[in-house]
């Protein structure tokens, strides 16, 4: 017996040593016990747990943590600020010395039940607690649920920028506007931008310019209603002419949908934005508030149906928060908004299982299953794959300047460009440069070698600037 209870020692201690153990099981992170100080005004809770003994027991920004308050559990990631969440999203703010757990808009002292406020006529107010109950019998416990869990979401909440034209090196970078030229889809086919309606942003008459100069004749908006619509209109202030032509023409979709994506009236309301693409010629517009998230979004499902790679779509999509935020390729921050956006819209296009490989995913053959789901009919979907493949030219005004004559000894093949310089039109980037002149926009580096001299940023080029093209 003692031989057989040996040999069970011995398997245990071997399994101990090769049994994976989770990221916070081998930091061995400490369990932390407190109570409640006060509730403030707005029901947030300020925890008797030093945030000294929180960062000297290894707890760091972006973690996500479990807190047990007055016996109730909740997952609360670890932050600087409320707006570190969404609104409605519980959080553990580290404020200046004091921990506050707290809902971002929101009253967790109501929400969970601990009590509820009563307010004076003086505005003066008092927090009344259960029969029995009093603030000094409330107990808190702080451990670790996932390390890094919200570091992501964390570092994409940091991200700030300034509606500002003067901090931003073109019009076309300010009102986040370009054409998106990758894959199969023509030239000028499709555009994508801020609101060219929507002024909050100090946007909307940038956009509506470029949008005139790029002869846009169809647009799909999905963040407003007709009736928000007319109200821009007729608000004071307004100045996107352009936009309103289109608008009363019949040309505008507005599509009014939301940010869940995996909704089924996202899905729904997408796909009638589809349609009207389909039933209407081009160049065609896509564009939310911002242009970066259901703009993003369709841009990239209209990417993908279309031939794009998967790099290129990550690129364009990434271009946007590149011009907001002037994000640089690799940094930890564009790594972070591309695997908790971008990839994420893939996946979910694609329906891959999460961590897939998606540069050796068919994504064209994803986007049309995506579209004949959502209710696109295959006629509906050959028409907009056919539409968006067409070639489009820019209005007489706003075209670049002409290639040089050339003998016939001099004609270059089809992959050489075509001009020896190229002037930067409203809409253009190094990419979309890259894909008219040399038929791939991957080729846009040897642009930026080229052009040193005048292209501090290769994110950042301006309307009228003369490039010199290398040959092929």
């Amino acid at each position: 017996m003692k031989k057989i209870g040996s040999l069970f020692l011995a398997l245990a201690l071997v399994l101990s040593l090769t049994l994976p153990v989770s990221a916070a099981e081998e930091a061995s992170y400490p369990v932390l016990e407190g109570g409640v100080q006060e509730i403030q005004k707005y029901g947030n809770l300020v925890l008797d747990i030093d945030p000294a003994e929180v960062e000297k027991g290894g707890y760091t920004y972006g973690d996500l943590l479990q807190i047990t308050v007055d016996g109730i559990e909740y997952e609360m990631p670890l932050c600087t600020n409320y707006s570190d969440v969404d609104t409605g999203a519980l959080v553990l703010r580290d404020s200046e010395g004091v921990l506050i757990a707290a809902i971002n808009m929101g009253d967790f002292a109501t929400a969970s039940g601990l009590a509820t406020k009563t307010t004076a006529a003086d505005g003066s107010y008092t927090w009344v607690f259960p029969a029995g109950k009093s603030l000094e019998d409330i107990t808190v416990t702080l451990s670790m649920k996932e390390p890094g869990g919200y570091h992501d979401q964390y570092l994409i909440h940091q991200l700030t920028r300034t509606d500002n034209r003067a901090d931003y090196s073109s019009d076309a970078v300010f009102a986040n506007f370009r054409n998106v030229a990758v894959g199969e889809l023509g030239e000028n086919a499709l555009f994508r931008s801020s609101s060219p309606m929507n002024n909050e942003l100090g946007r909307a008459a940038y956009a509506d310019a470029l949008a005139k100069a790029n002869g846009i004749q169809t647009v799909m908006n999905l963040a407003d209603s007709d009736a928000l619509i007319e109200g821009y209109i007729a608000a004071d202030g307004f100045n996107s002419p352009y936009y309103q032509s289109l608008f009363e023409a019949g040309k505008v979709k507005a599509l009014n949908l939301g940010v869940d994506f995996s909704a089924a009236d996202f899905k729904a309301g997408l796909a009638d934005g589809l349609r009207f693409l389909a039933e209407h010629e081009g160049p065609y517009l896509v564009h939310c508030n911002e242009g970066k998230d259901r703009a993003g979004f369709a841009s990239a499902l209209l990417e993908c149906l279309m031939g794009a790679t998967y790099e290129e779509v990550v690129t364009d999509y990434m271009t946007s928060y590149v011009n907001y935020y002037h994000l640089k390729a690799g940094s930890e921050q564009y790594e972070a908004v591309k695997n908790s956006n971008i990839v994420s819209i893939l996946t979910a296009i694609t329906g891959a299982t999460e961590g897939t490989d998606l540069s050796k995913v068919d994504l064209a053959a994803a986007a049309s299953n995506y579209m004949l789901s959502a209710g696109l009919s295959q006629a509906e979907l050959d028409s907009l794959r056919a539409n968006l493949a067409k070639n489009y030219s820019l209005p007489a005004e706003e075209s670049p300047a002409e290639p040089p004559v050339q003998t016939p000894a001099e004609e270059p093949s089809a992959q050489t460009p075509a001009q020896a310089t190229y002037t930067v039109a409203a809409g253009d980037c190094l990419w979309n440069i890259a894909q008219k002149l040399y038929g791939t926009g991957t080729r846009w580096p040897e642009l930026y070698e080229a052009n040193r001299t005048i292209i501090r940023d290769p994110n950042q080029i301006q309307i009228g600037q003369v490039l010199t093209v290398p040959a092929a």
